[in-house]
């Protein structure tokens, strides 16, 4: 039998109370799977820097859970966001995932196109590593980067962002497990040899994994729409394809998986269960 891959979990900055409290619960329930570390998003244009902080802070000061902020580029100066990286290392937040984020709907990022502002992710995990000595993960797309001209173009970036000095990077969501070993040929052939980490999506809500995935340049097989669609208990089929997935990777020797979670800890817990490794 396999040995289970570690495991690390990413959750979204709440807006209310009340969300906090969701959060903190689905953060306390994972607990049970002991993973390396979790992560907190932040919004296009850093829009959610200080909801990601305060997070974060709670996620490492009230569960002890080594945390890594998402500290994206885009639309924020330089010096801003080596401030930022600086106070998030000064409260013991070590690691970060680099990005260049998200362009809010209505920007023309030609406004941002000099000096001031980072241009690449990799000079911007170049400046963050001459600052401190963070643990860096950056993002990685199996189905391209929507704003990559060509996959050809989108493993350069990956691979400059990785000699950058990133630890890991964690892929976007995929559904078929051949995507993400199609994709490791070519990040092999391109001869990057930092750790390709797979990122699984637990499919709460078919509709909005969709529109998810439509957003994110991923695919979802027409097999998989087809089982949630003719399925009377979703929620079960979402557990299924969830430990399939994990069982597939596991089975790949994949050393560690990251997990979307939406804030909710039910059918990660319920893949595990399903394949009794909890």
């Amino acid at each position: 039998m396999s040995t289970r891959p570690t495991l690390s979990f990413e959750f979204f900055p709440p807006k209310t109370p009340a969300a906090a409290e969701i959060l903190m619960a689905s953060a306390t329930d994972l607990q049970r799977l002991t993973p390396d570390f979790v992560t907190v998003t932040c919004g296009a244009g850093g829009s959610t820097k200080a909801g990601t902080f305060e997070a974060a802070k709670r996620l490492k000061d009230e569960l002890g859970y080594t945390v890594g902020a998402h500290i994206s580029y885009f639309g924020t100066p330089k010096v801003d966001l080596l401030e930022y990286a600086e106070t998030l290392w000064e409260d013991g937040i070590r690691h970060l995932v680099a990005l260049r984020g998200d362009i809010p709907d209505g920007v023309n990022a030609g406004d941002y196109n000099h000096d001031d502002y980072f241009q690449f992710t990799s000079d911007f995990v170049e400046a963050l590593l001459a600052t401190r000595p963070f643990d860096v993960s950056v993002g990685a797309y199996p189905e391209k980067h929507p704003d990559a001209p060509d996959m050809a173009a989108d493993i350069r970036a990956l691979k400059l962002k990785c000699g950058a000095g990133s630890k890991r990077a964690i892929t976007q969501f995929f559904f078929g497990t051949d995507i993400y070993t199609g994709f490791l040929e070519q990040v092999q052939e391109a001869g990057i040899e930092t750790p390709i980490v797979p990122g699984l999506l637990p499919i709460a809500d078919f509709a909005r994994a969709k529109m998810f995935a439509v957003k994110c340049g991923a695919s979802i097989p027409s097999a998989i729409e087809e089982r949630f669609l003719q399925s009377s208990d979703p929620q079960q089929t979402a557990i299924d394809l969830l430990a399939s997935q994990i069982d597939d990777l596991t089975n790949l020797n994949v050393s560690h998986l990251h997990f979307y979670t939406l804030n909710r800890a039910d059918l990660i817990l319920s893949a595990f269960q399903k394949l009794g490794k909890i």
